[in-house]
């Protein structure tokens, strides 16, 4: 059985670039003439991962989420820390997981400079840091009325993925691969995020549904919003559900989309679809930012629709 420290040095410690001191020490060491963003983020098994999950593929999406929290504050990241909670040293799951989470890091220029390992039910907490210009920081309370209201990608595969897990839906062979790569290898929109400085003042990554990260912004900027159920963007295997009760819920509830939602004023419009065509993103215009308090969300006659369960909350 592979000890602690071996196991740290074996899976987890590598060239730091970006760090004066990285992984081995009592503390890592990291300098920057910037303004830090740090983000914090755990995945427990059961909670927002099943047992027997592909290792690799926990381990990139480990540090995706973390990403994703980036591109939401138009985020440059750069170093993270791993704490680990393991039942046992498996060194296959070990070599598996941190290939992952190792290849993603060097993808997005991450420096791996601590963390900690203990015994205990499996557990994944990753803390990643990274450097923003802060007057150009996209901030929830950013949104200005008028603002118009975006989304990156598709929404709703993730969510569709799971309900096929938990039974509530039986997906056919090649609809449900898709679904289960969007839920377990998603795409954080870093590049997305670094492109939106100057061009919007406000974002959120679209974690726990659309509708309760969208309120979030709401009730930062003390504004309203109006979105098209229509408008928003779902992919041709969602299509296929839109309609249904699951399509919606997923659509409009669903968590771990891990895409952007964002406000742009409508003068720059132009600019972000230029942007979203060089960088090969698909984005949509969804709404709009009003005055007053709440989401509304209109079906195509323009009738508000009954959005349900606001999203995914821990403890209720």
């Amino acid at each position: 059985m592979i000890a602690e420290f071996e196991l740290i040095a074996r899976y987890f410690t590598k060239a730091s670039p970006n760090a004066l001191l990285g992984v081995g020490d009592d503390c890592a060491l990291i300098a920057s003439g910037r303004t830090i963003a740090v983000s914090t983020d755990m995945l427990v098994e059961g909670t927002h991962f099943f047992h027997g999950d592909d290792p690799f593929l926990l381990g990139k999406k480990a540090l995706s989420v973390n990403l994703s929290d980036m591109a939401a504050m138009g985020a440059n990241p750069r170093w993270a820390t791993l704490a680990l909670s393991l039942p046992e040293a498996n060194e296959s799951w070990l070599e598996a997981f941190s290939g992952g989470f190792m290849m993603q890091a060097q993808d997005y220029g991450v420096d791996l400079v601590g963390g900690d390992t203990t015994r205990g039910g499996l557990a994944i907490c990753v803390q990643i840091m990274g450097e923003v210009d802060a007057e150009f920081a996209l901030r929830r309370s950013g949104a200005m009325i008028g603002d118009e209201i975006w989304v990156s990608g598709n929404l709703g595969d993730a969510a569709l993925g799971l309900a096929h897990l938990q039974g509530e839906i039986e997906l056919d062979e090649a609809d449900a691969a898709f679904c289960l790569k969007a839920l377990r290898d998603p795409v954080p929109r870093v590049e997305l995020g670094l492109g939106l400085c100057g061009i919007s003042k406000c974002a959120i990554d679209i974690s726990d549904g659309f509708c309760a990260d969208l309120s979030h912004i709401l009730e930062r900027s003390k504004v309203s919003a109006e979105v098209e159920f229509a408008a928003l963007p779902v992919s041709k295997t969602m299509e296929k559900y839109r309609t249904a009760p699951l399509g919606e819920r997923a659509i409009l509830s669903g968590g771990d989309d891990y895409e952007l939602c964002f406000t742009v004023p409508p003068e720059k419009a132009a600019l972000l679809e230029a942007m979203g065509k060089r960088l090969g993103i698909r984005l949509s215009r969804v709404g709009r930012i009003r005055e007053g308090e709440g989401l509304v969300v209109v079906d195509e006659a323009g009738n508000a629709k009954r959005v349900g369960k606001a999203g995914y909350e821990h403890f209720r």
